[in-house]
């Protein structure tokens, strides 16, 4: 082997190893364990991050490591290459997306490949490609067939810039997550997948997610958000129409001083028309805050409509007002409301002077002033009639027994979870394969007409809207029913509809005949998933509900996609900035800043290195364009190698927390690799192989091979079972440091030192996994170290021949001697009382007792 690490040698030469014998290709072997390990795949934008690095290499070191203990491993990667930023690229670029995306998957796959992950290319996917999502659109037809997908009026959250539907969750502080828009409530046509039909099996389910954490748990139960309640009916005053609304509350019933519905609900836009103050209100609601935590603490406004609703049990009327809280795409859009006992029904009341009456009080007896705050726990009920001294939940059923007996109310269960909306009015997705006709209404594409194809060579004019609305040749057609003249539908899939399902299709990426076929029943579940806590909601419970569909349709015989869930955490780097004239910040990459330090190396002030300017620092926060505090991984690569990046990001913090970026962490890093290196070259200059024989070894060597091997089990557990790669790294570390201390080169010496290097080299094999192949065969093996297994322990290393003992003198300590551990009591005692350093403290005293804790202490007590 050289004797100077060269990372650049190693690196192309172990990979070149790799492709040769293309190592990282699998196929199903039913005499093995499978072990599939997945991390969530990206989106081509072209270049690597430091995020992309770390999520990678987590995934990488399990898989490495599980293939070394005999298991039949699956890693592949692949691309989530639909979506909106590759079409805003292309208009900005004046190039199609799907070029764009091409270019950039070729540029991230080679990034990839330098790093040495172990991914089975031959499995490699791009969700835009038609291979592959022919088979959501026939899933797609599959589930309209059996009903679970239906078209419908909705209103949604429009980007007037991206001219597309957002999510509430795309909606920030009233704008558009990408576009910075202000967003507007329309009422479009959308396609739906009835999620909701498996809205109890996802919650029930989240209990079989054990090896999930428990926050991700919480956040998919929240999500779903499953309520008991009574959905009732009020009358509207002057009219035979009626109002549904649901509650978890009926026991508060009673204490009704308005009704709030959306500014999109039927009762207001009717108002509407004959008011242009409550006009201009219900359309400035076009413009309102849609996510949850915005819609928690934002201002309630609203308006009177002048309808009155009728209450279901007293036949009193209470005003309908129309609300900004109240959203048409939660419930009925309307909400009864008790503001005596709802925080934000009591904001709204208080704000126009509403009545607020109490229904319920504490149960203890006390008494609670609802006009200074709502009382919204649950208790004994008041002021209602017959109902009053009942409990709040003796009244949620008396209640709703009254209203069901009067045709007026159900108890029913409700979700907080809605319908997924698939509908997107974007040109960069999957077609929706529908056909309408004006005859035969939406038709669907037969099978043998799959896929539809986007058009791949496409132009993008100023109107904002997607091409192939403006393609006739794309959208004129035939109606595969009648023969007549018709029209396809232009609007594409979520993007979220790719990413369901690409776990299951990597089982069998080639299949050409169906969506997928028995290879996924080998693979499947995933054992390990590995992506950001960010995904933890939608795509996660996606990629649930659709493996549920996947398993109803007969294409897995599993109830969930994956087993075994780590949320990794993200990467921080320190932040600099400087003001600009508006107070604005100017964001300033940490490598153009130079850092001011004292003697004991604290940072006292940062200046740009180019100016001498001085700049703030913040501290650490999130590798992010907008803060310009990324690192570039191709350029650490290039220094110091992929095996140092591969080690700094695991050694910096355990995976799931977060890891600050530290350049001196880089370095220290390589500094390790080089260390280890030059020890492997100094033993083997040194001579041959040497055989080992345990059963003659001095107290030295068998100190060390008792240090290796506790080693070992550590490493095994940090690696297997606690994933605390940072620890292992760090045992290993120690362990290098301990076999640097065995300067002989007898032959003994040399086999201990043989067996401890290569077992040291296999523990970092799954990490470092360039320089461990170097390294194992420079050490003269020559099989591959990825085909190598995990190193047993040895337990009779383990056993201690010899203890050290603290010697204490009235419990303080005095001295320590180091006994056989068979060593009898008497004998003990009296080489502790002989110690050189112990019977200073004991001479010409008496010694009253001596006590013998085995394996730990001697305490001699004196008077």
């Amino acid at each position: 082997m050289q004797e100077q690490y060269d990372h650049s040698t190693v690196e192309a030469a172990v990979q070149t190893l790799w492709d040769e014998q293309n190592a990282f290709a699998v196929t199903e072997d039913e005499s093995k364990e499978k072990y599939y390990c997945l991390s969530m795949f990206p989106y081509p934008s072209g270049k690597l991050h430091m995020g992309h690095v770390r999520n990678y290499t987590i995934g990488d070191v399990i898989s490495r490591f599980q293939r070394m203990l005999g298991k039949n491993v699956l890693q592949p990667m692949g691309w989530d290459a639909f979506g909106l930023p590759a079409e805003n690229a292309a208009i900005k670029n004046n190039v199609p997306p799907a070029a764009w995306t091409d270019a950039n998957i070729d540029d991230m796959r080679g990034q990839l490949q330098r790093m040495g992950f172990a991914y089975d290319w031959s499995r490699e996917l791009a969700t835009c490609k038609p291979d592959y999502y022919r088979w959501e659109q026939w899933f797609f037809l599959r589930l309209l067939e059996k009903g679970l997908v239906y078209r419908k009026k909705a209103t949604v959250n429009w980007d007037p810039v991206d001219n597309t539907v957002l999510a509430n969750e795309q909606v920030v502080d009233g704008r558009g997550w990408r576009s910075g828009a202000l967003v507007e409530q329309r009422e479009i046509d959308q396609w739906f997948l009835k999620i909701t039909a498996y809205a109890d099996e996802l919650l029930e389910d989240v209990q079989k997610l054990e090896e999930w954490p428990a926050q991700v748990r919480t956040m998919q139960a929240n999500w779903i958000g499953r309520s008991e309640g009574v959905e009732l009916e009020f009358g509207l005053e002057g009219s035979e129409d009626v109002m549904s609304v649901f509650t978890t509350r009926p026991d508060t019933l009673l204490g009704v001083t308005y009704v709030a519905v959306a500014a999109q609900h039927p009762i207001a836009l009717a108002a509407a028309e004959n008011d242009e103050a409550l006009k201009a209100f219900v359309d400035s609601c076009k413009n309102a805050k849609t996510a949850e935590a915005d819609m928690a603490t934002m201002e309630k406004r609203g308006m009177p409509t002048g309808a009155y609703a009728i209450h279901p049990l007293t036949g009193e009327t209470v005003p309908v007002w129309v609300a900004n809280f109240v959203l048409m795409s939660y419930g009925s859009g309307a909400v009864m409301s008790v503001p005596a006992h709802d925080e934000r029904d009591w904001d709204f009341a208080k704000s126009y002077g509403l009545p607020i009456k109490q229904v319920i009080a504490p149960a203890n007896g006390d008494d609670f002033d609802v006009q200074e705050a709502p009382f919204i726990e649950k208790g004994t009920v008041v002021n209602s009639g017959k109902f009053d001294g009942l409990s709040s939940d003796e009244a949620f059923d008396a209640i709703a027994e009254l209203l069901k007996s009067e045709t007026k109310g159900r108890k029913t269960i409700n979700y907080r979870l809605r319908d997924w909306g698939v509908s997107r009015q974007r040109y960069w997705g999957c077609p929706i394969p529908i056909i309408y006709c004006d005859d035969c209404g939406a038709v669907p594409v037969p099978e043998d007409q799959l896929p539809v194809e986007l058009p791949p060579e496409v132009t993008f004019d100023d109107s904002g809207l997607s091409p192939i609305k403006q393609m006739p040749e794309f959208y004129e057609t035939k109606c595969p029913t009648c023969g007549g003249d018709a029209t396809r539908e232009t609007d594409t899939f979520d993007t979220f509809f790719e990413s369901s399902w690409y776990y299951a299709r990597f089982t069998g990426p080639d299949n050409d005949k169906s969506m997928l076929d028995e290879r996924a029943d080998y693979w499947l579940p995933v054992d390990q998933y590995i992506g950001g806590i960010e995904h933890a909601v939608l795509h996660l419970l996606y990629a649930r509900f659709f493996h549920k569909l996947m398993r109803d349709e007969g294409l897995v015989d599993s109830d969930e996609p994956f087993t075994k869930l780590l949320t990794q955490g993200m990467v921080l780097a320190d932040t600099y900035y400087t003001e600009n004239d508006n107070g604005g910040q100017n964001w300033i990459a940490p490598q153009d800043v130079t850092i001011a330090r004292d003697e004991r190396g604290k940072a006292t002030g940062a200046t740009l290195t180019a100016t001498g300017e001085e700049v703030n620092s913040p501290g650490m926060s999130k590798m992010s364009k907008s803060k310009n505090n990324g690192v570039d991984p191709q350029a650490l690569i290039q220094q110091y190698g992929a095996d140092t990046l591969r080690v700094f990001s695991m050694f910096a913090a355990p995976p799931d927390q977060s890891m600050e970026w530290s350049d001196s962490g880089v370095e220290g890093a390589n500094r390790f690799l080089k260390r280890v290196w030059r020890m492997v070259n100094d033993h083997v200059s040194t001579g041959e192989k040497a055989e080992l024989d345990t059963s003659d070894l001095s107290d030295s060597l068998k100190s060390l091979r008792q240090k290796l091997y506790q080693t070992l089990t550590k490493v095994t557990d940090d690696m297997q079972r606690r994933y605390t790669f940072n620890t292992a790294i760090a045992a290993n570390m120690e362990l290098i440091n301990e076999i640097s201390k065995i300067k002989d080169n007898d032959e003994q010496t040399r086999a201990v030192r043989q067996e401890a290097l290569e077992i040291a080299v296999l523990m970092l094999a799954p990490i470092a996994p360039h320089i461990a192949q170097e390294l194992w065969n420079g050490l003269g093996n020559t099989d591959t170290v990825i085909d190598y297994p995990w190193p047993e322990v040895d337990e009779q290393a383990l056993v201690q021949s010899t203890v050290q003992l603290m010697v204490q003198v009235n419990g303080k300590l005095r001295g320590k001697i180091d006994v056989d551990v068979d060593t009898d009591e008497d004998t003990i005692k009296a080489l502790a009382q002989s110690n050189e350093n112990v019977v200073r403290f004991i001479e010409d005293k008496t010694i009253r007792k001596v006590i013998v804790v085995k394996g730990r202490l001697v305490n001699i007590v004196v008077g």
